[in-house]
């Protein structure tokens, strides 16, 4: 039998900017649900490249074929700091998810930029990247991709949660792994915090403070994406054209809209999972300690929170798997999940030229 390990470099921005996840996994090679997380690392975005990424959502083409050129040397310095840092010898290849400029899956449209073959050639390993693009093109969503490490990785739990930019859950649905964006989260209270000031309310602090203002809250809840069936995804577009647009009618002080939009979020969440024994979650929402006890105001669900290195860094380490299945031309997007016309291993590979 084959020993050994496989080691690969995961990395992940999320819409939240709070900089690029970092994490060299070691796959066991008889058994992928078997996995160590070697080294992990948050390195945050300058003030300049945060502003950028912020408006990127409005640049040209041409813009944005420059901006995919230099993220991607943006990210290529950042992995080779991460490798010469933890001193990192062997590594079968580096698995990016690039960041989200664009995704209207509706119109056909998603880009992640961090153009991989400059990844490869300033790191000088094999990358794998665009893992959304051939899911949209099969008229999937394009998203959420976590579901397969769920299915993997995280079977054991009943639902599996992420609190990120946006909520995200999947679960078993008839035997088959089903998941889909749920509402905005991070993205909406980050936002706003921002206007004080402060890079996020802090445990909800803030939010705490604040009263709910019931004609906002209904408005929120009435969206009409809460009633769509799943699949579905979420994107910057959608916040900023939508929910912004009807928070900002109201003109309440941030920590009412914080509050408020604590509670929708919270609604709309255990609408999700209500009927779930349990859910593990994870992301930087979790350390939202007013989120969280307002989330379980609203269920009856088991909250089951793990150690802050899976919280954190959970999305850098299913990309790493994502690319592991695409290396081995595995299954890595499933048709339940984002609605494309079959399950497929998604991701395009670059080598050193």
């Amino acid at each position: 039998m084959e020993t050994g390990f496989r080691n690969v470099i995961g990395l992940m921005s999320g819409t939240s900017l709070d900089g690029v996840d970092l994490v060299q996994v070691q796959f066991d090679k008889n058994d992928i649900s078997k996995f160590k997380i070697v080294h992990s690392e948050t390195i945050s975005y300058s003030k300049s490249w945060k502003k950028t990424l912020q408006r990127a959502i409005a640049f040209t083409e041409k813009e944005l074929i420059d901006l995919d050129l230099k993220y991607g040397k943006l990210l290529a310095s950042k992995i080779n700091f991460f490798i010469d840092k933890h001193e990192i010898k062997s590594i079968d290849f580096i698995a990016s998810h690039g960041h989200t400029i664009l995704h209207q899956p509706e119109k056909g449209i998603t880009l992640q930029i961090g153009n991989g073959q400059i990844i490869a050639n300033e790191t000088r390993q094999k990358v794998v990247c665009d893992f959304r693009i051939q899911d949209v093109q099969f008229g999937g969503q394009g998203a959420p991709l976590v579901p397969i490490g769920d299915e993997l990785l995280f079977y054991q739990y009943d639902a599996c949660l992420n609190l990120g930019g946006f909520a995200n859950v999947s679960f078993k649905e008839q035997e088959t792994r089903v998941a889909f964006d749920i509402c905005p989260v991070n993205i909406v209270l980050n936002h706003y915090v921002n206007k004080l000031g402060f890079e996020y309310d802090d445990k909800g602090q803030l939010a705490s403070q604040g009263n709910v203002n019931k004609e906002l809250l209904e408005a929120l809840n009435q969206l009409e994406f809460y009633k769509i069936n799943h699949p579905k995804s979420l994107g910057l577009e959608w916040v900023q054209s939508t929910v912004f647009r009807i928070i900002d009618k109201y003109n309440l002080e941030i920590k009412d809209t914080l509050r408020t939009f604590v509670e929708h979020a919270a609604i709309q969440i255990s609408k999700s999972v209500g009927n779930k024994n349990n859910i593990f979650i994870t992301g930087g929402g979790v350390f939202n300690s007013f989120f969280i006890e307002r989330l379980k105001e609203h269920s009856t669900t088991e909250i089951i929170i793990p150690n802050s290195e899976i919280i954190n860094y959970k999305e850098a380490l299913i990309f790493a798997l994502l690319g592991l299945l695409r290396v081995d031309n595995q299954v890595n997007c499933l048709k339940s999940v984002t609605g494309a016309i079959k399950d497929h291993s998604s991701g395009k590979i670059f080598t050193l030229k």
